[in-house]
């Protein structure tokens, strides 16, 4: 079973995380609507040669997750310089993926916290995004957060069900699913998707030539949730960013294409 051993305090929340290898720092942010389970693979690797970081967001995975909580990417950014600052890292090499890239965006530039290199897999980044659904929880999230336990089961595997391009194996769907099941994970669920609001990246998007350090972008060829142009329109708004395209794999690259992944990473790292 997936489980974070360590435990964080922020603004009186628990965040947990964990801490694999020996080496110099790296950190792994994960995006919506997953959890650091989908760096379980990437995670052994990686720690061969560093010393990886890694956790569950606000509101997501294993960190808590309550009423009235606020876990936008607003959010998301001040929780990661806050561990940063905690794990004492100075310019430490980061991965996000989805969500987690705008908040490794969101850090650098809103928070002014240095990434010796900076890896970003289907970045949420570039105007416009957000899906049709969830506008529509946006609208009418206290009737999703009550619907039956079976029925938001089954929303929900088939939503996550999209982000990859070949058939999701039941042990992932069930470890992505967990976190969500039972009431307060499915209030949960429906929360973090009312409050995603592309305001948070247009205040950063117009900052992307500020970076200097080394960022390399990798993009799930067959990403329908994000699709390639607007990472190829990102790669020209990253001055001397790296562009590499993963082929047969969607937006769930660590699921789709482990191998082409871990390539792709350890290249550049």
């Amino acid at each position: 079973m997936w489980q974070l051993s360590k435990e964080f305090k922020f603004k009186g929340q628990s965040i947990k995380y964990d801490i694999q290898g020996e080496g110099k720092p790296i950190i792994l942010v994960h995006g919506t609507p997953w959890s650091s389970f989908v760096w379980r693979n990437i995670i052994p690797n990686l720690a061969q040669s560093w010393k990886v970081y890694y956790f569950d967001l606000l509101g997501y995975g294993q960190s808590e997750k309550r009423d009235n909580q606020e876990v936008s990417l607003a959010v998301q950014n001040e929780l990661l310089a806050s561990l940063i600052d905690f794990w004492q890292l100075d310019a430490p090499t980061i991965i996000g993926h989805d969500f987690g890239g705008t908040t490794v965006l969101r850090t650098h530039l809103l928070n002014k916290v240095e990434f010796e290199k900076m890896i970003l897999i289907d970045p949420v980044a570039v105007a416009p995004w957000g899906s049709a659904f969830f506008a529509h929880v946006n609208k009418h999230e206290a009737v999703f957060a009550d619907i039956p336990d079976y029925i938001h089961e089954a929303m929900v595997a088939a939503y996550v069900k999209g982000a990859m391009h070949t058939p999701m194996n039941d042990e992932t769907l069930q470890g992505i699913l967990k976190p969500w099941l039972g009431d307060v994970g499915r209030k949960a669920f429906y929360k973090q998707i009312a409050q995603a609001s592309q305001k948070f990246t247009d205040e950063v998007q117009p900052l992307y030539a500020q970076i200097k350090c080394p960022v390399r972008l990798i993009w799930g060829e067959q990403d329908t949730w994000i699709p390639i142009e607007q990472g190829r329109e990102l790669h020209s708004l990253i001055p001397h960013s790296e562009f590499k395209v993963i082929a047969n794999a969607g937006h769930l690259v660590q699921e789709d294409a482990l191998e082409q992944l871990l390539l792709t990473i350890n290249d550049f790292l």
